[in-house]
């Protein structure tokens, strides 16, 4: 059960003569009255009891007194807390009667409870800390935070790599007339050449059928002159004509297939070979968009690996803090700084920043009930209530000042002493008569 504050008095402390006050057990008691009347000194009154020699004033008696300072408290946990004297000398009684100091108390009561604008005027990322440091991930995110900048960094770099490479490989010429790879003019004069021997082959053909038919014509000659000498040289004749047969047959042959043969143009080799510098340079270009598009497309698809590794990490992180065990539902931690329900510090209300400190000086020390503040005149009385509303229904209790002598205010103190302000009677329900 939480330790809550049952009743104070305190008697010519700071500014205040004698102050008896019995604060409601859970929801706000705001102590009012003007500006320097005593209002900040009960609190102060509450923190040097509890707080120990950190809180307590460099005077605590109040300036004309010859009584010392005293101060009594009576905490729900049935401890009786009582500081008298000059130098503020504490005692602690349990409810066998047995005493103590301050040890006790410093198990029970959280310091932030006691200064609570502390905590408010941090900066966002101490705030976080704190947070972070009581739910126990403040290690594991800020590694996951380190490698979600990394990875964003990295990403960011690869993505304007792919940007640049997509852009220059849409902007570079592209050829369609070309081949796919670059041309040898050393392949091209190859085949030229080998063109040039077939043709050469082809003249030879043509040179030995001029030849035969030059030698037909001097077979005929020695035809004809054997004739003139039938009777003498028949067999020579015979022989002759069988050489002019065979000579013949052989040149016809040799005709007809030069006939059919066809010399090879290089033509479009000597035009390509003149061109080749042309062509490569296209193929070139060609290769080099090619690469480029290769090139983007590898970054593109290593800035969609690292938007997954990121997506990852801020899944990790959401994880975390959804399964770590928050002081209040909505609380997170975004990038360093504390948040509830999406906003940062700045931009919640008065009433969601108290919501959210409260919250968290509970979750430090679950045994500590109460909170004290100071100076709610800032607030309106809607989000007073509103403020209050929560107090009851989470059961904490919370004194506060506030320049005011309204009915939003439980006790008035005036000149250094308190007024317990009555809560007005119901009125009867006559629905029931």
């Amino acid at each position: 059960m939480a330790t809550k504050i049952i009743s104070l008095e305190a008697e010519n402390v700071k500014r205040l003569k004698a102050v008896h006050i019995t604060p409601s057990e859970n929801g706000l008691t705001i102590i009012g009255g003007n500006n320097k009347q005593g209002k900040t000194s009960v609190l102060d009154a509450i923190a040097c009891a509890l707080g120990g020699a950190k809180y307590k004033p460099s005077d605590l008696t109040r300036k004309g007194s010859v009584i010392p300072a005293r101060i009594r408290l009576e905490l729900s946990n049935g401890l009786v807390v009582e500081r008298k004297g000059k130098n503020a000398a504490l005692t602690v009684t349990d409810p066998a009667g047995r005493k103590g100091g301050q040890t006790i108390l410093d198990e029970i009561i959280e310091t932030m409870a006691l200064d609570l604008p502390k905590f408010m005027a941090a900066s966002d990322k101490a705030k976080a800390d704190t947070l972070l440091r009581i739910i126990g991930v403040g290690d594991q995110l800020a590694r996951l935070e380190h490698d979600e900048k990394d990875t964003y960094n990295e990403r960011l770099y690869v993505g304007r790599d792919a940007d640049k490479k997509e852009k220059a490989a849409e902007l570079m010429t592209a050829y369609n007339d070309v081949p796919a790879e670059l041309i040898s003019v050393a392949d091209l004069i190859k085949e030229q050449q080998e063109i040039l021997a077939r043709n050469g082959r082809n003249e030879e053909f043509r040179q030995k059928a001029s030849e035969l038919e030059k030698k037909e014509a001097l077979a005929w000659e020695r035809v004809t002159l054997a004739q003139a000498e039938l009777e003498k040289a028949q067999a020579r004749l015979e022989e002759l004509t069988k050489e002019f047969n065979e000579i013949s047959e052989e040149k016809e042959a040799a005709f007809f297939n030069a006939s059919k043969l066809e010399d090879e143009s290089t033509a479009e080799i000597e035009e390509r070979i003149a061109n080749i510098e042309e062509t490569n340079r296209r193929i070139r270009a060609n290769l080099d968009k090619e690469r480029a598009k290769d090139e983007a497309k590898q970054l593109r698809s290593k800035y969609n690996n690292l938007t997954s590794e990121l997506e990852s990490i801020r899944k990790a992180k959401a994880d975390l803090l959804n399964g770590a065990d928050l002081p209040l539902p909505g609380l997170s931690v975004e990038d360093g700084v504390l948040t509830y329900n999406g906003q940062k510090w700045d931009c919640m209300s008065g009433a969601e920043q108290l919501i959210v400190a409260t919250s968290i000086v509970r979750k430090l020390n679950p045994e500590c009930g109460f909170v004290l503040m100071d100076k709610l005149e800032q607030m309106d009385l809607g989000t007073l209530k509103e403020f209050s509303d929560w107090l009851e229904r989470e059961g904490l209790q919370v004194i506060a000042t506030r320049v005011s002598t309204g009915p939003e205010c439980a006790v008035i103190i005036e000149d250094g002493t308190s007024t317990q302000m009555q809560t007005p009677e119901p009125e009867p329900n006559y629905d029931e008569f």
